[in-house]
């Protein structure tokens, strides 16, 4: 089966649309996976996420900070913020089955042996085996009990460094801050949420989170990966073709393009968001 990795949805229907017929994507015959952040900001989450939902089995996502703020939301742990234009798909009659297929999806997806899909990036002390662990913790997490308890502790920006020893509550805020809200580190490996610029604009003692070095990848790694939408061109110009970075949010949301990837050849499909 073919498959195609999308980047940043953010309820832009139309975009979904155009970008997937322009690839002539058959959910018969291929499937979807995104980059996360299929919700919010876009003029239309609720047919976004009905027609993905609908595609079964042919499509699977990683969840994105809006997702989670989202299933935050259906809590009762946060209010919707206007500008993410959720209204009519909090208000539709499926939103709770919405919100239940939400909660069975991971923060990170290994789509081959050395090739993982994460919404914002892996953080550079980890490897694959370690974020996929951390991934399955936090799935675990959002569909036990306690998911309340789990959903209103997980706001918040410390600890900002990963080390062995924090406790269970920081060390999920930890690894949900790092999977769905990474940009920036210090040169600690702090992570730093304030700046969310093209890398050229950063502040000299920041540095994009893929520039730190780990020793848990070999060049044969992939990191897919979306959230960060002034990368775009960034990631043309400085990640060459074969290399282990692919960043696929390209800012359809704020007037620029969505992107699709054909997983067998890194063939791009691009549309141009409709003024």
């Amino acid at each position: 089966m073919k498959s195609f990795v999308i980047g940043d949805i953010q309820g832009c229907y139309k975009g979904l649309q155009l970008v997937l017929n322009k690839a002539k994507f058959n959910p018969d015959k291929h499937k979807l996976i995104a980059v996360g952040d299929i919700v919010a900001r876009g003029e239309d989450s609720l047919n976004t996420v009905l027609m993905l939902k609908d595609m079964g089995h042919s499509f699977d996502t990683v969840l994105g900070n809006h997702d989670l703020h989202l299933i935050a939301i259906a809590h009762g742990i946060r209010k919707p913020k206007p500008n993410d234009h959720l209204e009519s798909l909090i208000r539709h009659k499926s939103f709770s089955s919405i919100i239940d297929w939400l909660l069975t999806k991971p923060l990170a997806i290994k789509i081959k042996p050395k090739t993982l899909i994460v919404h914002a990036g892996l953080y550079p002390k980890w490897s694959f085996k370690q974020a996929l662990k951390f991934s399955e913790r936090i799935q675990m997490e959002l569909q036990g009990e306690n998911v309340v308890s789990f959903l209103t502790s997980m706001y918040g920006n410390d600890p900002d460094v990963w080390h062995p020893g924090m406790n269970e509550s920081d060390e999920h805020r930890f690894i949900i801050n790092a999977m769905t809200r990474m940009r920036y580190l210090t040169q600690e490996l702090r992570l730093e949420f304030t700046t969310k610029c093209h890398p050229s604009l950063a502040p000299y003692h920041l540095n994009p989170w893929f520039h730190a070095d780990n020793p848990n990848l070999t060049p044969a790694h992939r990191i897919i990966f979306g959230h960060w939408a002034s990368l775009n061109g960034y990631m043309s110009r400085h990640m060459r073709r074969n290399s282990r970075l692919i960043g696929l949010d390209t800012g359809y949301v704020w007037g620029n393009q969505m992107t699709l990837m054909n997983l067998h050849d890194e063939e791009l499909t691009v549309v141009q968001a409709q003024t």
